[in-house]
């Protein structure tokens, strides 16, 4: 008897629609694992046996082509105009975009063509900006006659709406990059592309009479490979007098909602069935998860959609992004303003693994330097000798950067001509080394003085900001500190900047800070300080570790989310929540885009149980914390005087370096979660990688004080193997496996206590 493939959970099969013979039986076949939602492409064309008792050996399944998360060449985007002229089509195979041209522009369908599933319900206005005082709908069309569904019947007969921008004329083209990128390759393990590669439309839109008089472009962008898009607009003033655009909505879009409620409040809704997750640019709020830091992107009730189930009209439907604030900017005559972008990423499945998958798929393109992973540590303090024995130390083993810590007396607001000396000359000495430098600055999280402080709009004072007190960007201090940012770069030749306390999202009502004009204008002002400087960072090769979400401004790396007096806990506790961090936070982040902490000497307390100095003396969690982070492909802050203190110490830690650098490649690859760590059991995680020869390495921790043997099934099916792999357990002779019929492997293993080991799979000849 053969064993069923066992499917994704939420799946089930259809009904029958052929047979074969399996050991001499007839059998009945239906499409595997065809239902609730979409599945791997790769799974839709397989057919599996129907009898529960006898299951065939015969699967026929489709190549590694069908799933874009393995093989995404074949999804090539196109910008195809009907031969019309009345629409405009965007589609990669993925997804689908079509725009109606006359009699005005608007979005009539955007389909996930992974599940042949529409994404909207309604038609609504392309975008929506208040100029003057005046709100005003970009094009749009009138006439739907429920909002429940789309009839491709009714498009005839919608209208364009009298008041809107009209729609004047749209021009395709290629993706370009949103700011320029300069590699530091000797931290890259691949040379992604930049700009992600895709397709580009651009609409305009003029105002009718009646207006005020200003051009509008709605833009767009699909990217190859990647069930992806991208959407901003830009408005010039076309008047002879100044424009103010009050407010604007870059997206409104009227989603179906994937699933029924009734009664009870928004709050019952379960986002997480959504095919649709849109995020921003405009990303800021002091946190480190994804979903924590979109201002610009609300789920809201649609007053349009009367025919809904839910008995007070309350279903979160209706998609709008735009900022909680302003933008309040004053246009001039002949001047354009250019808005924050919207990303939308449509999921084909409700799997959490796969879901996520698809977002680090995503910011791997949109923010390629997330990429960039370099072995680094805190050095804690700033003199020039201290400074030395890290960058030494560092080279002797294999550490690529060197960041002179909080607390260190690293000063990068000191213009004194000896100082800039000073650190050029240690800049210099890690250049020679082969060795990055940077330092730590603080910003959002204290307070300047009541001039240049953020003013709180309900007091008029300082005070009630998101850490309490912040400068304001856009005061005289904060313009002078972005004086001294880029030239303390630039004439030390520094590489990297730790900020902490980027530009939370605060408001300022001050009316004499030269930077913005008043409370409208605030938010909005001081999110393109900071971004405008992260992107000169960015285009010059300084490494960015900023504790806010920040990537898609061109930030490198966020915290991968921990509570800092953990670390004062005694060090076998501080072992395994090492582990809960990082497999936790691995779920929407890449391996590269989370830092973890290592406190080599005391941190916050917690005495000599919690220390982990004298290194040579407590080896054994030295190497654990390592083993953990190396393992995961996770740079940690390993803060203190030195990295080692004796040859023991040397020899320990240089043979995890050299084991992160011989698998670089694939430990900087996506995780698949095995199982989190709960002290009671193994846990583990597995790197996977179809575009690498070594397509997966697994790594699997021992937290108990005894060995282990465990056979683990190691799902395999995201490293594109299919029927065959080499497998090689740590550094024995590899052997050949055959994958189960569910692209797994089923090892057994024996972990060490408080140990760990480590499998590689490679493809099989």
């Amino acid at each position: 008897m053969h064993a069923y493939p066992q499917p994704p959970s939420s799946y089930h099969t259809a009904g029958p629609i052929g047979t074969c013979t399996c050991e001499g039986i007839q059998h009945i076949y239906a499409p595997a694992y065809v239902g609730t939602r979409a599945l791997p492409p790769r799974f839709a064309q397989s057919i599996v046996c129907l009898l529960p008792l006898l299951a065939c050996a015969s699967i026929i399944s489709a190549s590694t082509t069908d799933d874009w998360l393995i093989n995404p060449r074949a999804f090539v985007a196109k910008a195809i105009p009907s031969p019309d002229g009345r629409q405009v089509e965007l589609s990669n195979g993925l997804v689908r975009r079509v725009l109606r041209l006359r009699p005005d522009a608007a979005t009539v369908a955007f389909d996930n063509l992974m599940t042949a599933e529409s994404l909207i319900r309604s038609v609504r206005p392309e975008a929506l900006a208040g100029i003057n005082g005046t709100n005003c709908d970009i094009g749009g069309l009138s006439g739907q006659p429920i909002h429940n569904y789309l009839s491709p019947a009714w498009l005839e007969q919608l209208q364009a709406r009298p008041d809107s921008f009209h729609f004047t004329a749209f021009k395709t083209g290629r993706t370009a990059p949103r700011f320029a990128w300069q590699k530091r390759r000797e931290w890259l393990t691949q040379d992604p592309p930049w700009p992600p590669p895709g397709v580009s439309l651009t609409l305009t839109f003029e105002a009718p009479a009646g207006r005020p008089p200003a051009m509008i472009e709605i833009h767009y962008e699909l990217y190859d490979g990647l069930p992806l898009l991208a959407k901003w607009l830009t408005m010039r003033n076309t008047s002879s007098q100044p424009l103010t655009l009050d407010s604007m909505t870059v997206e409104q879009l009227a989603v179906v909602e994937p699933e029924s409620i009734v009664d009870g409040t928004a709050s019952n809704f379960r986002g997480a069935f959504r095919s649709l997750e849109v995020f921003s640019d405009y990303a800021f709020g002091g946190n480190m998860t994804a979903n924590a830091d979109a201002p610009a992107v609300r789920w809201k009730t649609d007053p349009l959609y009367a025919t809904q189930v839910h008995y007070e009209r309350q279903t979160p439907c209706l998609l709008e992004c735009s900022p909680p604030l302003g933008p309040g900017v004053e246009i001039a005559p002949g001047q354009s303003f250019q808005s924050f972008r919207v990303f939308e990423l449509v999921h084909d499945s409700t799997d959490r693994e796969r879901r996520g998958l698809a977002v680090r798929h995503a910011y791997r393109a949109l923010a390629p330097w997330v990429q960039e992973n370099p072995i680094l540590m805190h050095v804690r303090n700033a003199q020039p000798e201290a400074v030395k024995l890290a960058i030494d130390q560092c080279a002797d083993v294999g550490f690529e950067l060197v960041i002179m810590s909080f607390g260190s007396g690293f000063d990068l607001e000191n213009e004194k001509p000896e100082y800039l000396e000073q650190i050029r000359r240690l800049a210099e000495y890690a250049h020679s080394h082969h060795i990055g430098l940077g330092g730590y600055s603080l910003l959002a999280s204290r307070s300047i003085d009541a001039e240049n402080d953020a003013i709180n709009p309900q007091t008029l004072k300082p005070g009630g900001a998101r850490f309490g007190n912040s400068p304001c960007l856009a005061s005289r201090w904060g313009q002078d500190y972005f004086r001294k940012l880029p030239q303390f770069f630039a004439r030390t030749g520094c590489d990297v900047l730790e900020h902490d306390g980027s530009y939370p999202g605060d408001v300022c009502a001050a009316t004499n800070h030269p930077g913005h004009r008043g409370l409208a204008d605030s938010q909005w002002r001081q999110w393109q300080v900071i971004s405008r400087f992260y992107q000169w960072c960015r285009a010059r090769g300084i490494y960015l570790n900023v504790p806010d979400w920040y990537y898609l401004a061109g930030s490198t790396k966020c915290g991968m989310g921990y509570r800092e007096s953990n670390w004062s806990l005694p060090r076998e506790q501080q072992e395994i929540i090492e582990r809960q961090n990082i497999f936790d936070g691995t779920w929407e982040k890449t391996p590269s885009m989370g830092w973890m902490f290592v406190p080599l000497t005391e941190y916050q307390g917690g005495g000599a149980a919690a220390t982990i100095e004298p290194l040579k003396e407590h080896l054994q969690h030295y190497e654990t914390r390592l083993a953990n982070l190396f393992g995961a492909g996770v740079q940690a802050c390993y803060r203190g005087p030195r990295l080692y203190d004796a040859d023991t110490t040397r020899a320990m830690l240089k043979r995890w370096v050299d084991f992160y650098r011989q698998h670089r490649a694939i430990l900087d690859s996506d995780i698949i979660h095995l199982r989190r760590p709960d002290g009671r059991d193994w846990d583990g995680w597995l790197h996977a990688n179809p575009g690498l020869p070594e397509r997966a390495l697994a790594v699997l921790y021992n937290p108990l004080s005894t060995p282990i043997e465990r056979t683990i099934r190691l799902p395999l099916y995201y490293t594109g193997l299919t029927n065959q792999s080499l497998l090689r357990i740590e550094d024995a002779p590899p052997k050949r496996i055959t994958l189960a019929r569910d692209f797994s492997a089923e090892v057994t293993v024996t972990i060490p206590a408080h140990g760990r080991t480590w499998l590689t799979f490679f493809d099989s000849p």
